[in-house]
């Protein structure tokens, strides 16, 4: 195995800033009495994370469609139950009145720290994420960066693999204290041996977060199992057609009953390798790039103490 040369940092950052959105105290505000939150979690969760893991790229992936046309075409529930209300040009996503305000604040400051931030037109910052470890894996091997995703979003699992150098750095316990999910951690959590099989799984599991049915009475362990016995889902719905005594009677019934919906279903769950994310710079800057428009932000909203630790952390 070809060790990496760098490491590559790839938020999730919607999930990071609404983590600090409900873990800051509302009261944390700027000089005008504007909660600042969220902005303020996650530049401190960002300084942490470079202190931590000196990341040599990072990037700020981005949340340009939440709910992508692709997937409710395929899926109408997917996470409908988020829906607040629908308006001309799209669905909008249910954010906290206190949180949408501080949205592009928190793309102005990394723009003025030079931390790139990344989206597609059409795809969540899932794809973005797929697609960015896709790029890193068509390098040749010694040319690779180790990547690690930093998310609280379980389906982002599908993208471990230790012989590429992927794992996900999963917040369950919070930033200062990430599990560390590898294949090792896959095949004892979830009796699946990769993150494909993590991806099979879940199709078969659902997710009612994301508004994803699953096949009804298929549960994670057997579809642990199944995915197991029969190697990926492809190899579940081969056995499927074709009778294997592997497989009961409920389970070939269940199966069947489900075949529109495991038609569709992997296009949903998989995140796109091949999203139109733009190529850009995205090494770790050593020094802010506009320090002036970064001076000023923090004047305007009250966030000297957290620029600074970022400041420091990025010249160490």
């Amino acid at each position: 195995m070809t060790a990496p040369t760098g490491r590559l940092l790839l938020l999730d950052t919607a999930s990071l800033y609404f983590r600090a959105y409900f873990g800051v105290p509302d009261s944390v505000k700027a000089p005008d009495g504007t909660p600042v939150n969220a902005v303020r979690g996650l530049l401190d969760m960002i300084a942490r994370l470079v202190a931590d893991h000196r990341p040599t790229r990072l990037v700020a992936c981005w949340d340009d469609d939440w709910r992508p046309a692709f997937r409710v075409d395929a899926i109408p529930s997917y996470k409908a139950h988020r829906v607040a209300e629908e308006r001309t040009g799209g669905d909008l996503e249910e954010i906290p009145d206190t949180l949408a305000p501080q949205v592009p604040v928190i793309a102005e400051v990394l723009k003025a720290f030079g931390i790139a931030r990344l989206g597609a037109p059409g795809y969540e910052a899932d794809d973005v994420i797929g697609t960015l470890v896709a790029r890193e894996r068509d390098k040749p091997a010694g040319q690779r960066d180790a990547i690690d995703v930093i998310t609280g979003d379980r389906d982002l699992f599908q993208l471990v693999d230790d012989e590429a150098h992927v794992r996900v750095l999963y917040t369950v316990r919070g930033i200062k204290d990430l599990e560390v999910v590898d294949q090792a951690r896959l095949a004892e959590r979830y009796s699946v041996q990769t993150g494909q099989g993590y991806a099979d799984m879940a199709v078969l599991r659902g997710d009612p977060s994301d508004g994803l049915p699953g096949v009804p009475g298929i549960g994670e362990k057997t579809a642990a199992v199944l995915v197991h016995r029969y190697g990926s889902l492809e190899g579940i719905l081969a056995a499927r057609d074709a009778g294997d005594k592997g497989l009961t009677a409920t389970q070939l019934r269940r199966l069947t009953e489900a075949a529109d919906y495991l038609r569709v279903a992997p296009g949903v769950v998989q995140v796109a390798p091949d999203a139109p994310v733009e190529k850009v710079d995205d090494r770790l800057p050593k020094t802010p790039v506009d320090p002036e428009a970064l001076v000023a932000l923090a004047e305007r909203w009250g966030l000297s103490s957290s620029v600074k630790r970022v400041v420091d952390v990025l010249a160490s």
